[in-house]
């Protein structure tokens, strides 16, 4: 499945800025605009959270230092719920936070900023890549492609850049008659036709394009006549491709795989691409014995694909060399000598611990700085340290998203931030001594922050510089997040969030969601979410039970991965056990108005409680949750996340005992015992999990008579992603809440 967060946007007030005199682009003239989305100046009637406060915010995106970290630009998306979109601007300034300029002036988004040097800017807008001073001024047009360009790095000696374009795919799909060009039918011929929210009928790749002064060629495809993508569907950007610090070498990852081998397979590699020889090499395997890489290659041709990877041939410890698994998102370090990148072990499980690979181009040798030995838990970000001999990542422990520095020889790891209630996002170097990254937290949206490493374990300094949204939190009063470690049903103990309601009083009793999380596997660490905002739930009356259960990263792998093959056992009791002692141990939650929620593998989760919760709870909301898994097995886009999940096809006569065990406690097999009203959402371009899951079980809720009601979204993914839409979601989500557990 795929994270339960997603992005939702308010009510707000337009601003507008006129500009008075036109703007020159490149020597032609830009008439007068108005920027009709932005900052939002909104009043509030009262200080609890509301859906329109929410939508009002500015949301913080891509950030970028100068050379020689004295600036840094950044990227801020608006939200208007009357036109039903958003508008993306830039913004630069010194790298204390002070002397904030915006740089964009007109309707257009303008995306992705970059450094070309210390005084001049490149960044997308209309699909194409433009530059500017520092200041905003002189903006010139670099490319005029006939194709978008979605994504882009220029070289470090800046005379190249590799952009990313999609092309046209007919491995999936054929192409349409050319005497029937307003025919929309699809004649499909192989899997993979669809991934995550589209059709499959254009795929990326990169290409590596000369600059000429002012101007930026069309570049040279770097996979051309292959039929694979980079960057990797559905999520994948420029982070999967770098420049070798000399500039002559690309590194990208690329699953060179096809119709049912792709959606069977997480055997992603990194690959170099020489600009000068047009030579590529397998970063992961190239290197290997060739009496082993034909014998991988065997075991890759003989994949059975109705059957989890798991103890087949490919999955052979003698292979493990070869990096099976997904390998993403390469970085050269800053002397040239190494790649480093995100690597899991094993072919077809997308929540396999990922480790930090480390190749050294010169022994042509691969070696990992972290593992379950130092670290056992996601690298989720990572940047190299000026002297190339470490580096720092981001990882999930205990619920809370931290930055470490792990050297790259003997592999020592030293947490370098503190272990407060916030998360921080992606890390990179600002000027040689700090960091630059943002953080988030339960309480409060991504603002972007300076961190000085101290020589002491967790005494770095944290140093905010961006204050986005104060505008509107100085209206608002805050919610209050505890933590809790709770006894699980099998001995264990696991953290538990509560979150609770502004102008909390501990004397009254309040109405309480179970929060079931999605993924299976992703941490409830402290994320801010613009659709499952616990600020806002709080604000609602609510108090707010959040497990971090079985399954979820941040405690060890062994925690992480007692959920697959397993959905209902153990993570289910650890759902129960949480509740249980809110109700047993927390004065103010009423045991008499509780609701269970959740998304994803969260939605799932309420499903399968609906049938076995013994009257806990009074009301279920469940968003794009799998409710029949032998249906789920077949319409998923990913069939290798089913085979992981479940090891079988649920028509193979010799299933394993946990195929067996995951088809008998399908949540749709248990509609019998269910007798509490149930919300069910879902969004019909949701090809991960099929809208016909929630169809099904609202369905099969009226069918009993149960009270039910389904909010569907024709034109969303797994996400929420429209303005208005979430507005919808919102009121709709809250007033059935209110219905069942107000009374």
């Amino acid at each position: 499945m795929s994270p339960a967060g997603g992005k939702q946007n308010k009510n707000m007030k337009k601003t507008i800025i006129t500009i008075a005199a036109a703007l020159f682009m490149g020597g032609s003239v830009l008439q007068a605009q108005q920027v009709k989305i932005g900052k939002n100046n909104i009043k509030l009637t009262h200080d609890t959270m509301t859906p329109e406060a929410l939508w009002a915010m500015g949301r913080i995106g891509t950030t970028a230092p100068s050379p020689d970290g004295k600036k840094i630009v950044y990227q801020v998306g608006y939200y208007s719920v009357e036109e039903n979109k958003g508008h993306q601007m830039l913004f630069v300034m010194d790298a204390n936070g002070k002397n904030v300029k915006q740089l964009t002036v007109s309707c257009n988004s303008e995306t992705d900023p970059s450094w070309i040097d210390n005084n001049t800017i490149a960044f997308l807008s209309d699909g194409q890549i433009w530059k500017m001073n520092a200041d905003g001024t002189n903006r010139k047009k670099l490319t005029s492609d006939k194709t978008d360009i979605e994504g882009y790095k220029f070289s470090p000696d800046r005379k190249k850049v590799v952009i990313i374009k999609s092309l046209p795919y007919y491995g999936s799909i054929k192409k349409n008659p050319s005497d029937l060009p307003k025919a929309t039918g699809r004649l499909i011929t192989d899997m993979n036709y669809r991934h995550w929210d589209h059709y499959v009928e254009t795929i990326p790749h990169p290409f590596v394009a000369n600059v000429n002064g002012d101007n930026i060629d069309a570049g040279t495809d770097i996979l051309e006549g292959e039929p694979y993508e980079s960057p990797m569907a559905p999520f994948g950007g420029i982070e999967q491709i770098d420049w070798s610090r000399d500039s002559r070498s690309v590194a990208y990852t690329c699953r060179k795989k096809e119709g049912v081998r792709y959606a069977i397979s997480t055997d992603a590699d990194i690959y170099l691409y020489d600009t000068e020889t047009h030579k590529t090499k397998n970063l992961c395997k190239d290197d290997a014995d060739k009496t082993l890489l034909a014998e991988w290659a065997k075991a890759d041709s003989s994949i059975d694909a109705t059957k989890s990877m798991r103890g087949q041939a490919i999955d052979s410890e003698k292979f493990q060399s070869l990096n099976v698994g997904y390998d993403v998102n390469p970085k050269f370090s800053p002397d040239g000598k190494y790649v480093a990148w995100q690597s899991m072990a094993h072919n077809g499980y997308e929540s396999d611990l990922n480790r930090l690979c480390i190749y050294d181009l010169t022994k042509h040798t691969k070696f990992y700085a972290t593992d379950a030995r130092n670290f056992d838990t996601n690298v989720d970000d990572y940047c190299w340290a000026p002297d190339s001999k470490s580096l720092y990542i981001t990882g999930v422990w205990h619920a809370t998203e931290r930055i470490w520095n792990v050297s790259i020889k003997g592999g020592k790891v030293k947490q370098i931030t503190d272990d407060g209630y916030y998360d921080f996002g992606g890390v990179q170097m600002l000027n040689g001594k700090q960091l630059l990254t943002t953080r988030h937290s339960m309480l409060h949206p991504d603002d972007i922050f300076v961190v000085t490493p101290s020589k002491n374990e967790k005494k770095a300094l944290v140093e905010q510089i961006t204050d986005e949204n104060k505008n509107i939190f100085d209206q608002l009063a805050s919610a209050t997040v505890e933590q809790r470690w709770v006894k699980t049903t099998d001995g264990k103990e696991e953290l538990v969030w509560v979150i609770l309601p502004p102008h909390f009083d501990k004397t009254k009793k309040y109405p309480t969601l179970l929060y079931c999380e999605g993924g299976p596997q992703s941490p409830v660490s402290q994320f801010w979410s613009y659709r499952w905002n616990f600020s806002i739930m709080a604000a609602h009356g609510y108090v707010i039970v959040a497990p971090n259960r079985r399954g979820l990263p941040g405690f060890g792998s062994e925690w992480n991965e007692e959920v697959s093959r397993y959905w209902t056992g153990q993570c289910m009791d650890d759902y129960l056990s949480a509740i249980d002692d809110a109700v047993k141990n927390l004065p103010y939650v009423d045991k008499d108005r509780l609701g269970a929620v959740g998304a994803s593998f969260g939605g799932f989760s309420v499903y399968y409680l609906a049938g076995h919760h013994n009257k806990r709870f009074k009301c279920f909301i469940a968003h794009d949750g799998a409710f029949n898994l032998e249906s789920m097995y077949t319409d998923t886009e990913e069939a290798w996340f089913s085979n992981w999940e479940y090891d079988d096809a649920y028509w193979n006569k010799d299933q394993t005992a946990a195929a067996r065990k995951t088809y008998e406690n399908s949540p749709h097999k248990a509609v019998n015992n269910w007798d509490t009203p149930i919300l069910c959402i879902h969004g019909e371009k949701d090809y991960r999990i099929n809208a016909n899951q929630g169809m099904g079980a609202f369905n099969a809720a009226r069918m009993k008579g149960i009270p039910a009601e389904l909010l569907l979204f024709p034109d969303e993914n797994h996400w929420v992603l429209k303005p208005q839409n979430g507005i919808l979601w919102q009121r709709t989500f809250f007033e059935w809440l209110d219905r069942w557990l107000k009374k």
